[in-house]
């Protein structure tokens, strides 16, 4: 078996799928087309780890424990925080990074 082949099934958490229709209803009061956008890249993004998703880096902060979840930049200014388990993504969710997001965890 090829193991260059792998695939992860990828799991989006009700408060990610949350977190992002709030970002989104906040970013359309300024323009609706970098809403649609956002949502458009969220999904685009959330779909690529079903390969490789070791390759984004892990998310590090002093409340946060070393080593569980890894983030991917979305439009510059959002992160999309995941966990893999196994041969499962865990989309657990979706921050502004101009925000505190020490209390997610």
């Amino acid at each position: 078996m090829d193991s260059g082949n792998k695939r992860y099934d990828v799991v989006i958490s009700g408060e990610a799928t949350q977190m992002l229709v709030s970002h989104a209803r906040f970013l359309a009061q300024v323009s609706e087309p970098a809403a649609l956008r956002l949502i458009e890249v969220f999904q685009e993004k959330a779909m690529s780890l079903e390969q490789f998703p070791e390759r984004n880096p892990w998310l590090t902060d002093p409340l946060i424990p070393t080593g569980k979840f890894r983030k991917l930049l979305l439009e510059k200014r959002y992160l999309l925080v995941y966990q893999i388990k196994k041969r499962t993504v865990y989309v657990d969710s979706v921050v502004d990074t101009r925000q505190d997001y020490g209390w997610l965890l």
